[in-house]
């Protein structure tokens, strides 16, 4: 009597419920096939898959968190109706009396962001030529967000890309960040940022792309820098006769000028020349 009672025990363990997941095998040579192989599905989308077998088990079903699943001989046909949830990974099995199989559906639940904007960090205003700044691109409830690629350009050259460390499924917002050092070709250039959301060849195609709606428009404060004109060193002229010098210059404000004459020209001619690009004498 005691034997079988051991026996009925046992015979019992290898049916209970959930049974096979601590010990089912994802490397058997028959292990069952889910077609796709891989889903990329939008958050609050319909969805479905198939599992096949080669052969009719005794038991054969799918283990999943939501959805409804029918088994008919060798297949099983998995839908959902309403995509609901963030993590979930279905589990097709078949169990024998020595030999559990199975094979896990990857499923990559995602959300498109819901905008996307560009700001300098803990800064406002004019940009002084050779200072350091901080550009952050900050992507607002995207997910999965291991998936996002951040791209920052200045103008249509792309100045550099960013991915984040979060390995979290739920919709999150991140900023990413990008140090910039400025120069006077700065001055009027427009800086953006554009988040792609790269799901593979199971996601949608092409990847998914948003850009910051503004555009930072950048002033940049530089001093002036004298342009040469193309005069000799040395100017050969006769007494009395009109001469007419010419001077430019580049900065940001824009500069003003001032001619400076020889010392033994009088004062009065040095004030008559102040402030202008082109003199006469």
């Amino acid at each position: 009597m005691f034997l079988c009672y051991i026996f009925l025990i046992v015979s019992l363990a290898t049916y209970l419920p959930g049974f096979h997941v601590s010990s089912c095998d994802e490397n058997c040579a028959d292990k069952p096939v889910f077609k796709p192989s891989r889903l990329v599905v939008k958050h609050g989308d319909p969805t479905s898959a198939t599992c096949s077998v080669k052969n009719v088990y005794e038991i054969f079903s799918l283990e999943k968190s939501l959805g409804n699943h029918i088994i008919n001989g060798t297949e099983i046909s998995w839908k959902v109706e309403k995509m609901t949830e963030w993590e979930m990974s279905p589990m097709c099995y078949y169990e024998l009396a020595d030999h559990q199989c199975c094979s896990t559906l990857p499923v990559t639940v995602y959300k498109p962001p819901d905008n996307v904007s560009i700001s300098f960090r803990d800064h406002s205003g004019p940009l002084l030529e050779g200072h350091q700044y901080t550009l952050q691109c900050e992507v607002y409830n995207v997910a999965p967000v291991e998936n996002l690629t951040v791209t920052f350009y200045r103008g249509q050259t792309a100045l550099g890309q960013l991915q984040s460390n979060n390995t979290g499924k739920k919709p999150v917002t991140e900023i990413f960040t990008l140090n910039i050092n400025t120069s006077k070709e700065d001055d009027g250039v427009q800086y953006w940022c554009e988040a792609e959301l790269e799901l593979g060849p199971e996601g949608p195609q092409p990847p998914l792309v948003l850009s910051s709606h503004q555009r930072i428009r950048a002033t940049v404060l530089y001093k002036p820098q004298l342009l040469v004109p193309p005069h000799p060193d040395q100017i050969t002229i006769t007494e009395g006769s009109p001469l007419q010098l010419s001077c430019t210059a580049v900065g940001n404000p824009s500069p003003s000028y001032t001619w400076v004459l020889p010392t033994i020209q009088p004062p009065a001619l040095q004030q008559q020349c102040s402030h202008h690009q082109i003199c006469s004498f």
